[in-house]
């Protein structure tokens, strides 16, 4: 038997503040001398959060307010160190992380994400199905690093995968095929659409290099109203955008190329996405256009990672994945950067689960 006895000092404990006024308890809290080490240990409380000095529902109510405010700002507002405030926030995530219980996706999505200068890089996976970050890790975007994702998730977990969402990087694509075999690799729009509009700025700078004169005055400044969508520019942009394409034929033609390539997206049959294709690509002849037709290599180098997008079971939100990455973004950009790398992991995890 462990012999117990009290302290004699009362223990203070933060709780939720009534209003303006804040709320400290009391209590004794006893103290065990266990027979086997021969160490004396404080009993363990449930309603405590790992830091003693506050309960668990102050600490979850500090993580609450962390996903919508800095650390800093919350420390100012509730009095507390930045320190104390952001293990308080970890506590909060690793709860959430662990009623949430482990994956067992269907439809991944991989991508890496920039943490620092210097492109030292970090892997984020996602559910697309359940549409929440599962795994967050790796030293970089090399092959040896996205393994470590599928060793993660087990042998049995990679056997049930039926898609993989990636960009065309072949360390991810090789992994993948390793791995899990039995799942569609497709390749994200978003990032195929990124290329194509590449391709059209080295279309716009060769242009301006070419013309001289006040001819200039019509490119110069737009790189952005070309790359945007036509359905989602204002008026003043459609307006210097319909002067800038009735002044430059070759750009005109490169834009209309641009907006098309969206449809390929849309078709049911991949016989009916190649005929789009091919008919897209025979538009290029005589104009020119040479990013654009490096363009068209890669994607009928790639054709199967596209064509696996007109299979039913294969429609997924696409954005998603780029979507996650923006939402990153503006975390460390909220944090001015985040050197603690667990607290990273946490926060991307953490992001699309509902509060506690």
């Amino acid at each position: 038997m462990c012999r117990s006895f009290y302290d004699r000092r009362p223990w203070t404990v933060r709780d939720l503040s009534c209003g303006p006024l804040r709320i400290y308890l009391e209590l004794e809290l006893r103290r065990l001398a266990c027979p086997k080490c021969g160490k004396v240990k404080r009993e363990r409380l449930t309603w405590l959060a790992d830091n003693p000095f506050y309960t668990k529902r102050f600490a979850f109510y500090v993580g609450r307010r962390c996903r919508d405010a800095t650390i800093k700002a919350v420390a100012e507002e509730l009095g507390l160190d930045w320190k104390t405030v952001k293990e308080l926030d970890k506590q909060y995530m690793r709860e959430q992380v662990r009623r949430v219980g482990r994956p067992g996706p269907l439809g991944i999505g991989g991508d890496e994400i920039s943490i620092r200068k210097g492109h030292t890089y970090r892997i984020v996976v996602s559910d697309l199905l359940r549409r929440r970050p599962i795994w967050f890790g790796g030293q970089d975007r090399s092959e040896a690093s996205m393994d470590g994702f599928y060793h993660w998730l087990g042998p049995k977990q990679c056997g049930q995968l039926r898609l993989a969402v990636m960009d065309m990087w072949k360390p991810f694509r090789n992994s993948a095929a390793r791995h899990a075999p039995d799942a569609a690799i497709l390749f994200d729009k978003f990032h195929i659409m990124r290329h194509l509009g590449e391709a059209l700025d080295q279309v716009r700078k060769s242009e301006y290099a070419r013309l001289t004169g006040p001819r200039r005055r019509f490119i110069k400044g737009q790189k952005y109203t070309l790359l945007s969508n036509h359905a989602n520019l204002n008026l003043e942009g459609r307006r210097v955008l319909k002067e800038l394409l009735r002044a430059n034929r070759r750009l005109h033609v490169a834009y209309l190329l641009k907006e098309s390539f969206g449809q390929l997206w849309s078709y049911q049959r991949e016989g009916w996405a190649r005929r789009f294709f091919e008919n897209w690509k025979a538009a290029l002849k005589w104009q020119r256009l040479k990013p654009y037709e490096e363009f068209a290599r890669k994607i009928e180098k790639h054709w199967d990672g596209i064509a696996s997008y007109c299979q039913p079971e294969n429609k997924v939100p696409l954005g998603f994945v780029e979507g996650l990455n923006n939402k990153i973004r503006v975390l460390q950009r909220r944090a001015y950067g985040l050197r603690d790398e667990e607290y990273l992991r946490l926060k991307i995890l953490t992001c699309m689960l509902p509060p506690l």
